[in-house]
């Protein structure tokens, strides 16, 4: 075993992110389908499409258009657009059923990519893999150490799972896109869509240590699990330190 910090290769990291990825994906979308069951999701959401439905046909005017689309538009086809809008708006039911079917594309969203994360991205690496590992680490021996090379506890693992892959590189991005469904992103989110992802790629690629966004909130670094050598805790770490130094002062002795 090295001391020396042995770094996964990026296309190591890339191909067992890619597979948490997909792991992820498929229980984040399980668990959508059972909170949109629980909470009549799929019940609001039909009424809302039926009542947008009801009124395009009454004014001959599709309702879904952007702003773009909207503007290019005729006189007389936007005084159609705002006359259906307005029968919408005045309609506090149908005010309130929307609200609602925002409300909770928001809350099964967030839910299920929250609870996915916290199944593979945190209890399976910190309970039943250990040192951080998720499925796809596993599969492709990596492992998860603080920077100075003692194994990862809960909340740094909390600190990278939460804080760093779910609320800034994930969650960001998914409501921004929530909102721009329901056409109430503005030009700021737009950016921002584009601009975590971004920031991401630049740390992975040009960072000495590869290292994205969460990584560096919490302080971890990927490495090969085969070669690196993991402490328990700093003072395993210290007394490491100290043995080496003893012995090579020992061996410089017995060379004088």
């Amino acid at each position: 075993m090295i001391y020396d910090i042995q770094r996964a290769s990026v296309w190591k990291r890339i191909s067992a992110f890619l597979l948490d990825v997909i792991l992820l994906s498929i229980l984040a979308v399980g668990v959508a389908f059972l909170l949109s069951s629980v909470t009549g999701y799929d019940k609001r959401l039909d009424a809302h499409s039926a009542k947008i439905e009801e009124l395009q046909k009454k004014y001959g005017i599709d309702l879904t258009v952007s702003a773009t689309e909207y503007n290019a538009l005729s006189e007389e086809q936007k005084a159609l657009y705002d006359q259906a809008i307005e029968e919408f708006n005045s309609d506090p039911e149908m005010i309130s059923n929307y609200n609602l079917v925002v409300n909770l594309s928001l809350v099964i969203v967030t839910g299920s990519i929250l609870i996915s994360f916290l199944i593979l991205e945190f209890f399976i690496p910190l309970f039943a893999f250990k040192n951080g590992r998720t499925v796809g680490k596993k599969v492709f021996g990596i492992a998860l150490i603080r920077s100075n090379g003692v194994k990862i506890n809960g909340p740094v693992l909390f600190i990278r799972t939460v804080l760093g892959k779910y609320a800034i590189e994930t969650m960001i991005s998914a409501y921004i896109i929530i909102m721009f469904i329901f056409g109430k992103a503005d030009f700021i989110m737009i950016i921002l869509l584009f601009l975590i992802p971004a920031v991401n790629v630049i740390l992975l690629l040009a960072t000495h240590n590869h290292t994205p966004i969460h990584d560096l909130l919490s302080g971890t670094v990927a490495v090969d699990f085969a070669s690196q050598m993991i402490f328990d805790t700093e003072e395993d770490l210290i007394a490491y330190k100290q043995k080496v130094h003893s012995e090579m002062v020992e061996n410089d002795r017995e060379r004088g």
